[in-house]
């Protein structure tokens, strides 16, 4: 998939009303360049799907979407079954419509959770202890997120945790010791909060509310997975409303994760 197909085919997530950032582009196709898959002419796709060899034994699949006048004719099926094939014997993870678990079953994936959309106003405070991501923060930060999530996203992260006009990174940082971080996106709508990994709860709450702070007090979007009780309870307490929730399916063996606090990054890439 070429960079204007894959603009061409975020734009059709955004009417599905999945809401990608404004510069979520470059760095999903970082993360994977020969991950991404379209049917049809590069000017005018018309399925599209991407799995994403995070790494070694690990891949993600998402922005799995036809356009609606070539529905019901295969293509899609198709796409899906020559995309899986690019993450070989890796296990595959996605976060689905619940609605669609058979199909996904019927392609070898099984049921582990649910990831849970959260959408809302929070009170925002600086803190003294956030700071803004450098440089030297990214090994350290990819560290905390393949900890929290069981695999490596590190060609994701490198871009993805570097800031451009619209999307930064805040660092919880106390003695020099980086006890969190969180990723901000300015989005079609609101801002969108993901990654957030923290060792606690109350560090998590911190890293949300410096979010909040940062995004000048609009609407919050957090994904959340449902094993995460504490980080559902936060979002709850704040009076976040949940909007939707997505299947999470694995094909293979479930990444491993450690205890921390964490949000998901992205639903399209995990």
């Amino acid at each position: 998939m070429l960079p204007g197909e894959l603009r061409i085919v975020l734009d059709w997530a955004a009417a599905e009303g999945w809401n990608p950032g404004h510069d979520d582009a470059a760095a999903f196709l970082a993360a994977d360049p020969g991950g991404f898959f379209a049917a049809g002419p590069p000017e005018a796709p018309v399925a599209a799907i991407s799995v994403v060899n995070h790494d070694p034994g690990f891949a993600f699949l998402g922005l799995y979407l036809v356009h609606p006048d070539w529905r019901g004719q295969g293509i899609g099926y198709a796409l899906w079954q020559h995309a899986l094939a690019h993450a070989e014997a890796r296990t595959v993870g996605l976060d689905g419509v619940p609605a669609q678990q058979e199909n996904y079953r019927a392609s070898g994936f099984a049921a582990a959770g649910h990831t849970a959309r959260y959408e809302g106003a929070v009170r925002g405070a600086a803190g003294s202890d956030i700071r803004t991501v450098r440089p030297d923060d990214l090994p350290g930060l990819i560290a905390m997120d393949t900890a929290a999530n069981g695999y490596s996203k590190a060609a994701f992260l490198r871009v993805w945790l570097t800031d451009t006009a619209t999307r930064r990174t805040l660092v919880l940082d106390r003695g020099g010791k980086r006890m969190g971080f969180v990723t901000l996106r300015a989005c079609r709508i609101g801002t969108k909060i993901g990654p957030l990994v923290a060792t606690t709860v109350a560090e998590a709450e911190t890293l949300l509310r410096a979010a909040a702070q940062d995004a000048g007090g609009g609407p919050l979007i957090v994904d959340v997975p449902g094993d995460q009780t504490a980080l559902n309870a936060l979002c709850e307490a704040e009076g976040m409303a949940c909007g939707f929730t997505t299947a999470r399916m694995y094909r293979g063996p479930a990444p491993l994760s450690q205890p921390l606090v964490a949000s998901a990054g992205t639903l399209e890439l995990g």
